[in-house]
């Protein structure tokens, strides 16, 4: 899948904060990482410039693929 936006923020091992830039209405996504014990906890919030820009995203189903990453991702931690 094709990316088009920017890193704004990077910081290891807390918090990465990108744009999305497919359209106008892109959001800018942030993702924080917080140590808790043996776990991290891990929260994804994604800011739409406009409450119709979130409210068509999740119409259109872009946000439905963060499920399955997340599933992913929870097979893969187990394995390593």
């Amino acid at each position: 899948m094709e990316y088009f936006g920017r890193y704004l923020e990077v910081t290891p091992p807390a918090r990465i904060v990108w744009t999305n830039e497919e359209s106008p209405d892109g959001a800018v996504t942030t993702v924080t990482f917080e140590d808790e014990g043996d776990q991290t906890l891990v929260t994804l919030r994604e800011l739409y410039p406009t409450k119709d820009a979130a409210d068509a995203a999740i119409a259109s189903g872009a946000t439905s693929g963060f499920n399955e990453q997340f599933a992913q991702l929870d097979e893969l931690l187990t394995t390593l």
